[in-house]
């Protein structure tokens, strides 16, 4: 059994972590979630949630895979893990991460590429590759800071401190805090929505955050102007504005044309 796979249904695709008992990111996983998530980019899915079997999303790092390295295998592990938090980024449509129990260091980085994030309530979240003399190695400094800003970036990566969901949604970290059992219906509910939406405006809106994470609003504005006139002429849109003259919010239909 893999330590991650893909799998969809319908119009939504679900990349499960299922590598017990804590789920720890040892080279296997890196290498089959990897390979899930380009599965995923293969079809033509609308929207992708990313959970994780078992009683944590995940403790992060098998710390294993940082001993025994030269310098040309350290430089092989940054490159190998900061692609996988890229290739979830550019995913061409919407991401919902559902996190539980524990997800600690290497975990966040990769629930941190997903547009969105929800935590089942109590979970316990850190930023904890200090407490091993590191840092985050798979780009979650920077991320972070992006959803975050930096002071309190600084304060999750350098303290190395774990918070409750419940903080870490009142920071903006965290888009909902659900009752545990509840997490995986209500995520998949709404994912699913998401699935059924416009994809290719949702697709824009990724680009120009995107855009606006590395160069502001400006660089933003200069992607809006590129992305807009496509989501203006789309099918999908035209049938919006029909169905809204026709029949008010709620009734459109989208077909990601």
């Amino acid at each position: 059994m893999p330590a991650a796979s893909f799998q969809r249904h319908d119009q939504l695709g679900e990349i499960v972590i299922d590598n017990p008992p804590m789920n720890l990111f040892s080279s296997e996983l890196i290498v089959d979630l990897r390979n899930a998530v380009d599965q995923a980019a293969g079809t033509d899915v609308r929207a992708v949630l990313l959970r994780a079997n078992g009683p944590a999303f995940s403790a992060g790092a098998d710390v294993s895979i940082f001993t025994g390295l030269d310098d040309s295998s350290a430089t092989t592990l940054m490159a190998t893990v900061l692609s996988l938090i890229q290739a979830i980024e550019y995913l061409p449509f919407p991401t919902l991460a559902l996190v539980h129990g524990r997800c600690f260091a290497g975990a966040l980085e990769v629930a941190l590429a997903c547009d969105l994030i929800w935590a089942a309530a109590g979970t316990e979240i850190g930023q904890l590759e200090a407490v091993i003399g590191g840092f985050p190695f798979a780009g979650g400094t920077q991320r972070l800071a992006a959803r975050i800003g930096a002071s309190r970036a600084a304060e999750m990566v350098i303290g190395a401190g774990i918070y409750p969901a419940e903080t870490l949604v009142e920071w903006g970290l965290l888009s909902r805090v659900i009752p545990a059992d509840r997490l995986e219906a209500d995520g998949r509910r709404f994912a699913a929505s998401l699935a059924a939406g416009p994809t290719i405006a949702h697709q824009a809106t990724k680009r120009i955050l995107r855009a606006w994470r590395s160069g502001g609003i400006s660089a933003a504005d200069q992607v809006m102007q590129s992305e807009g006139p496509p989501v203006i002429l789309s099918q999908d849109l035209q049938r919006g504005v029909a169905s809204l003259i026709s029949s008010g919010p709620g009734h459109a239909t989208f077909t990601n044309r």
